[in-house]
């Protein structure tokens, strides 16, 4: 048990430091990649379109047991391996690890809004968002860029770092990799249109029920690190308090979460209305009573919010590592 969790407190250590180094992806397809081409050459075989919708939808959970059976083994398989290769298989777990986790990449990517807007104005900030949002960029002013940026990083703080740690944390590899397959298939398949509102649907309620405890757990991480930034216990049950009360409005039984918490943290009004194309999908308000003109400066102030929040886990990890080295597990 401490060896596990010291793998997880060094991938965590790892990624925060190096992050997704594009020169590696230019030259080696990245495993997410990988599991979006297993998604694929399902939706081929699977989800053919002279097949009723019943049958369609029948084949979705077929595919995402596929998925999760083919990605578990595989992590079973390399968790052998690695203990049968010592060191060097510690190493690698460790890489693997931080290859999953999205700390670095996601406050790079977010930080480039910010720079974009200062560097370019809107029409920089506009396609820098785009990089990081599904919505039309062209449809927000600088306040609904500098929104669409710090919507994506509360979403993806939960999916991208906490729920991969959690699901190393308790089931090491296998839970690792299974979790990124179906996060990988809901991202590709799990949209309510014509295609993919009955095959994709299993994929996106097995994400939903994945991702559930990690949600909650980034609100009350990002409610710790408002009350931490401004030294104040009482900052942090007014952050939770908002999270519970406005979460649940959200489309979504998981995004809401760290998004009103990070709304709250902001005094900023989140989510609203979005335009997706020529779709305009109606969303409410989280925490409608803060501001909506947000700015750069509000974008720096969430990447703080988050990197503590990031320090949390790190320092999580290194308690647990050194409590099951103490007692010996």
């Amino acid at each position: 048990m401490s060896l596990h969790l010291a793998i997880l407190f060094a991938g965590t250590a790892l990624d925060r430091l190096v992050g997704d180094p594009d020169w590696l992806w230019r030259r080696l397809p990245h495993p997410v990649v990988l599991f979006g081409k297993a998604v694929d050459g399902l939706d081929v075989a699977l989800n053919r379109s002279e097949l009723s919708e019943a049958r369609r939808r029948r084949n979705g959970f077929v595919a995402a047991a596929i998925l999760v059976a083919g990605a578990a083994a595989i992590g079973v398989a390399l968790s052998l391996l690695f203990a049968l290769a010592g060191p060097v298989g510690w190493g690698l777990e460790i890489v693997i690890l931080a290859v999953f986790l999205a700390q670095k990449s996601l406050v790079d990517h977010v930080r480039a809004v910010a720079d974009a807007l200062g560097r370019e104005g809107l029409a920089g900030g506009r396609r820098a968002v785009a990089m990081i949002v599904g919505r039309d960029p062209d449809a927000l002013d600088e306040a609904g860029v500098c929104r669409a940026a710090i919507e994506s990083l509360a979403e993806n703080a939960s999916d991208g770092v906490v729920a991969p740690f959690l699901w190393y944390l308790v089931f090491g590899l296998p839970g690792l990799l299974a979790y990124k397959a179906v996060n990988t298939a809901d991202s590709m398949i799990g949209h309510l249109n014509a295609r993919y509102r009955a095959f994709g649907f299993a994929s996106a309620r097995l994400d939903d029920l994945m991702n559930w405890p990690a949600a909650r757990l980034t609100a009350v991480l990002f409610a710790l690190a408002a009350g931490l930034h401004a030294r104040r216990v009482a900052v942090a049950g007014t952050v939770l308090d908002i999270a519970r009360r406005d979460a649940p409005q959200h489309r979504s039984p998981n995004a809401g979460w760290p998004e009103a918490a990070v709304a709250a943290a902001l005094d900023l009004s989140l989510g609203g209305p979005r335009r997706y194309g020529e779709l305009v999908v109606e969303a409410p308000m989280l925490h409608p009573d803060g501001r909506r003109e947000a700015g750069v400066a509000d974008i720096a102030v969430a990447i703080a919010l988050f990197a503590t929040m990031a320090n949390l886990i790190l320092a999580s990890a290194a308690i647990l590592a050194v409590a099951a080295w103490a007692a010996g597990a």
